[in-house]
């Protein structure tokens, strides 16, 4: 029988642009205001990266980070899995560009395109590969350039959305450490509540897709929302009970952040307290991919996560995709 290693977070790091576009910025850009905004998301400000910058640079930034807490060499890794929705380009991956920038020259390097739940099935992915000894690390990173795709002259939409990248080392920790239990989900047919309609093959661009704004974020927000609030409770307790653990050993949760209704909506039904729930929205908005890292590595930085916390990560997204990760903090 084939040895199986623990998998846990060996490094973490995060990058934000500088730019911060304001509730006040977005009033002069379509018919809403601050309070209409925060009281139905909980969003104050995001940032924004500028016209040159690129979702494979905020990504790089974030690796670099977590690549020197891990202490390790970027020649010595082995495998690259970026999570975005806002890839550079069709080809070659986003990964592949990171690997690249960071001289990873041994590493394999692909992209995956789960939404907002990018990071937990990327995570997934990685500890797999580490878990059956294909490999002996990787890094796993959620980037994300939304603002190159929102619509900003929906309301609905370019209120929402923000930019930034997160990333972990993963590698073999101590048994009893580390990924615990992961939990991944989809269902097809709500696709269609959160799309980028065109630019891929269904609809390639032609100058009726761009004047329609088709490359840019359409959502059905209230179907969206009533999926989050009945998916993301529950797929954290999916994987809470593969990994044996009850509510009352939760010591910190970490959610996808998109709207501070649903998170505490999950917060309520896991009953946490929200002392225990990580909120950055407010000053970030919806980082999609990015979002679950980035909250992560400043949870970390805080101390408010420790060695031998059982920490829950739990995302949904586009697809409609969720997904969670229970884990017991390795890191010192």
């Amino acid at each position: 029988m084939t040895k199986k290693f623990a998998v846990g977070i060996t490094g973490i790091g995060s990058y934000l642009p500088e730019k911060i576009v304001t509730n006040s910025d977005i009033e002069k850009m379509v018919e809403t205001s601050d309070e209409w905004i925060v009281a139905r998301t909980g969003i104050k400000q995001r940032r924004v990266v500028d016209e040159s910058t690129a979702t494979s640079d905020v990504a790089t930034k974030a690796a670099e980070k977590a690549i020197k807490d891990a202490g390790i060499d970027a020649e010595k890794i082995d495998l690259i899995i970026v999570a975005t929705a806002t890839a550079d380009m069709a080809f070659p991956s986003t990964a592949c560009i990171v690997q690249r920038n960071i001289a990873a020259i041994n590493a394999a390097a692909f992209d995956i395109s789960a939404a907002c739940t990018g990071f937990v099935y990327a995570l997934t992915m990685g500890e797999q590969f580490i878990k059956t000894g294909f490999y002996k690390n990787a890094l796993i990173i959620g980037a994300e350039a939304m603002s190159k795709v929102v619509d900003w002259q929906d309301r609905n939409t370019c209120i929402l959305f923000g930019d930034g990248a997160g990333a972990v080392m993963l590698e073999r920790t101590e048994e009893g450490m580390g990924i615990l239990a992961s939990y991944l989900g989809a269902n097809g047919e709500g696709g269609d509540c959160l799309t980028i309609p065109a630019g891929g093959s269904r609809l390639p661009a032609t100058y009726e897709t761009i004047e329609s704004r088709l490359h840019c974020i359409k959502m059905d927000g209230s179907e969206v929302f009533k999926f989050a609030v009945r998916v993301m409770a529950s797929a954290a307790l999916k994987a809470l009970e593969k990994s044996n653990l009850s509510l009352e050993e939760i010591d910190f949760l970490i959610p996808h952040q998109a709207n501070i209704r649903i998170i505490e909506a999950a917060a309520k039904r896991l009953k946490l307290p929200m002392e225990k729930v990580y909120v950055n929205l407010d000053q970030y908005g919806n980082m999609s991919a990015a979002s679950v890292p980035v909250a992560l590595d400043e949870a970390v930085k805080k101390g408010l996560i420790k060695k031998g916390d059982n920490v829950v990560m739990v995302a949904f997204g586009g697809g409609l995709t969720w997904g969670s990760t229970v884990l017991k903090w390795c890191k010192e």
